[in-house]
């Protein structure tokens, strides 16, 4: 039987289990089987979910051949309805049961994978039924349950002709395989008596762990020793010690040996311990060299370990901005020559990053990409393995940034003849489709004002890119993503989902149709049927029902005004209290995050329950995504260049006023700031630098000086060489501006931004004689302010200097 009280394959695991270990991990409980009792006994399973959230924010389709599916929703009794759909006949069916469903359509859903598609498991009811599962093979396999992500879970092996009694539930799915790798049969539980028998099928699933096959099929391009000797087992073999590399023949000679290099040779500090890249020919052999930076480490202390009255020393490696950091230096061997090849480092001289290295398919050429620190150049660089020169294929460059973190798609395609290279360069972040020969640029794959927001697929046989872009459809909210499709030459863009929402999609296996999943904060999902190739709306399949959950008051308003150029829209979030009461003020309290990585204003319906917390207790919450952030064009990103300390403030400041005009119940003389991270720099920027307009600061875990924080997230946005900007950004060198009430929050064991950072505005703020409060969480990790504890810290002082 599986389902015991603490077992994940138990359906009620599938919610309380997630809850219970992010309890663990937040709270540091222990993993006791009396805690995980006592937890799960006061959360929900999952039918009293969907009681309580029956809006079908996700449809989960069941797909019975290429296109035709079935799906299952909850009504409004606490039951489940069966959907079936036929997209080429256009027709959709409705009924009470799985099993009558199946009469309806006239097909047999006992198997819902006939396609052999593995699918999740999805408790239909909760009541438990006993079946029975049978090997019809004359071989013995190994059986999965498949849980409600997707993952197999062993369930032993069953021999030729055994047939075992299972307890399971309705809608669980199971899998069997010859070798736990390969599966060669799925099949659903639906009934009590029912017999799952096992035979051979055709399955579309390649493997039982598909992300696991990813993974080992990504890192196949950069194979460790054990990959490369196998490699090159026909000509070379491969030694490392001493932080050498020694090529030996079949023969048992050496033909290379790094310790006879020079000052190419390695050494405790600059070392070969980095993956062999082989020429199709094995004559050639490509690696770094990594020559070791200054390494930094902080020290955390943990003030209260929970198995020893006295403190503990946590040492993390932890790089800051300036620091020298680990070179990478690129190696090129001819091992039938026995040299090293010299390559001429001028276009790569200062380098944050050298990785993407790859031969080309006839092995005349060794690649890489560049990325020089400081972030404003990029390169694909190719390298004659010949005579070792080095030349530019493709190059980007930029004043301000590259956002190589979230803007620098690349991909290989057409037999690796041609590349797709994500740019900013025309203000708008698009594709573009090079010649990987020489660098010649095809054309441009994508262009608008408008940009791309993320890679679907692509069909090289057809020629043509499936992807998300936000800003395209010129009506709607910039940032909504909508599902489109190009051809590679860039002719034909077609923007296949319309609604006025942020889009989500799912393919019919045959390619043929779009189930489209669209939503807005004030409009649950609504879930349509759409043609691929078109984007004809075939029919709309779902409309989820709000069914009371806001007031006429405390619906999340969507509220748009401009910004500090007066023609830019910034756009952000309202939410009120249940009961606005006419002729009354309420104070606001802004939620902020302003990290350059992306944009941050809820876009998809969700319960928002913070915001509603908050709004409860009488204030006004806001959520804005001011200038300096992502998802826009390339000038309203670069306001953030070197300049953190803005937070797209003067943007947030005319957008609440304006909000305040448009809402007279929002008080302008009243109004707080929180965040985490860096949300908890920003907070403590607005009573520093904008104290004129925020009355109280709520700063969690913020990265109040750059140059104390992590080196990659600092640098990609402030820049390098560290110079006085770096100084002017500093809330460590402005404490003394603060105006305000400040309440500061850290947790002593951060690992993410380093504890100093807060712990320097502290001492700022003591020598200049400045009153706040400060919760220093023993124990607490990043985010801490987020604890149940540290929110009601947050609100008590909310309501203390606002209310």
């Amino acid at each position: 039987m599986h389902g015991k009280t603490t077992n994940e394959t138990d359906p009620r695991m599938d919610f309380r289990f997630c809850k219970l270990l992010d309890l663990v991990a937040t709270q540091r409980i222990r993993r006791s089987a009396l805690w995980i009792v006592a937890i799960l006994s006061v959360l929900p399973t999952n039918s009293q979910v969907q009681a309580a959230d029956p809006m079908l924010l996700k449809l989960s389709p069941r797909w019975i051949d290429g296109s035709s599916f079935w799906y299952s929703k909850p009504t409004e009794k606490g039951r489940k309805e069966f959907v079936w759909v036929s997209p080429s006949e256009k027709k959709i069916l409705r009924a009470a049961s799985l099993e009558e469903l199946g009469k309806l359509a006239g097909v047999s859903l006992l198997n819902r994978s006939a396609t052999g598609r593995i699918e999740p498991s999805e408790t239909l009811d909760e009541a438990r039924i006993d079946i029975a599962i049978k090997n019809a093979l004359l071989q013995p396999v190994e059986l999965f349950w498949i849980d409600f992500q997707g993952v197999p879970k062993p369930y032993g092996t069953l021999a030729p002709g055994e047939s075992r009694g299972q307890s399971t539930f309705a809608g669980h799915s199971w899998a069997a395989s010859l070798d736990g790798k390969k599966p060669i049969w799925t099949g659903q539980a639906t009934e009590k008596g029912q017999v799952l028998e096992i035979q051979a099928m055709e399955m579309q699933a390649e493997s039982l762990f598909p992300r696991r096959e990813a993974r080992r099929r990504s890192q196949a391009r950069a194979p460790r020793d054990s990959d490369a000797n196998r490699q090159a087992e026909n000509r070379w073999k491969v030694e490392r010690s001493d932080y050498q590399i020694r090529f030996i023949s079949q023969a048992g000679k050496t033909v290379l040996d790094t310790a006879d290099l020079g000052d190419a040779q390695g050494t405790e500090t600059n070392r070969y311990d980095q993956p062999i890249f082989w020429s199709t020919n094995q004559q050639f052999a490509f690696t770094l060299q990594i020559e070791q930076g200054d390494r930094r480490e902080i020290v955390l202390v943990e003030s209260s370990p929970k198995d020893q009255l006295q403190p503990k020393n946590k040492t993390i490696r932890y790089d800051k901005p300036g620091d020298k950091l680990d070179r990478p230096h690129p190696r090129l061997f001819d091992l039938e020559s026995g040299k090293m090849i010299h390559l001429d480092p001028t276009l790569f001289e200062n380098p944050w990053s050298i990785d993407q290295i790859r031969w080309d398919q006839d092995g005349n050429r060794l690649l890489f990409v560049y990325n020089q620190r400081g972030h404003q150049v990029i390169r694909l660089l190719a390298v004659d393995p010949r005579n070792g020169q080095v030349t530019s294929l493709i190059e980007e460059a930029s004043p301000t940034y590259i956002d190589y973190a979230a803007k620098a798609y690349r991909e290989w395609i057409q037999d690796d003849r041609e590349i797709l290279w994500g740019s900013e360069r025309d203000g708008w972040y698009h594709l573009y489709r090079y010649s990987a020969d020489d660098g010649e640029l095809i054309n441009q794959v994508t262009q608008g004002s408008w940009v791309v927001r993320s890679i679907d697929r692509i069909d090289q046989e057809k020629q043509q890119l499936w992807f998300y872009a936000g800003g395209i459809a010129s009506n709607q909210d910039p940032y909504h993503r909508h599902y489109c499709r190009v051809d590679l030459d860039g002719q034909n863009l077609t923007q296949l989902t319309q609604g006025d929402g942020d889009h989500s999609v799912e393919r019919s296996p045959d390619g043929q149709w779009l189930i489209d999943t669209y939503s807005r904060v004030d409009m649950p999902p609504v879930h349509e049927l759409r043609s691929s190739s078109t984007g004809e709306l075939i029919f709309e399949l779902e409309r989820s029902d709000p069914q009371g959950q806001w007031t006429e008051s405390n619906k999340p308003i969507r509220f748009t005004a401009k910004g500090r150029d007066g023609t830019t829209d910034i756009y952000g979030l309202i939410v009120r209290p249940k009961v606005v009461e006419p002729g009354k003020k309420y104070p606001i309290i802004e939620n902020i995050y302003a990290g350059p990585q992306d944009s941050f204003v809820p876009k998809t319906y969700s319960a928002l329950s913070e915001y509603h917390d908050l709004a409860d207790q009488g204030f006004v919450v806001v959520k804005i995504d001011g200038m300096g952030t992502s998802n826009r064009s390339k000038a309203f990103h670069d306001v953030s260049y070197r300049n953190l300390s803005d937070g797209g403030f003067p943007d947030r400041i005319l957008w609440m006023q304006a909000a305040a005009k448009a809402y007279p119940e929002l008080d302008l003389e009243k109004v707080g700031i929180y965040g985490g991270s860096a949300g908890g720099q920003n907070a403590l920027a607005a009573l520093l630098f904008f104290g004129e307009f925020y009355d109280a600061a709520v700063a969690d875990c913020g990265c109040h000086d750059n140059r104390m924080d992590k080196v990659w997230w600092n640098e990609l946005y402030m820049g390098w060489p560290v110079g006085p900007h770096y100084e002017a950004n500093s809330n460590v060198t402005n404490a003394h501006r603060l105006q305000g009430n400040l309440q500061l929050v850290v947790g002593e064991l951060d690992t993410n931004v380093d504890p100093a950072s807060t712990m320097q505005v502290v001492d700022a703020l003591v020598r200049a004689d400045k009153d706040f409060e400060l919760l220093y969480i023993p124990g607490g990790g990043h985010g801490v302010g987020s604890s149940p504890y540290c929110k009601r810290r947050r609100d008590a002082f909310f309501r203390r200097h606002l209310q």
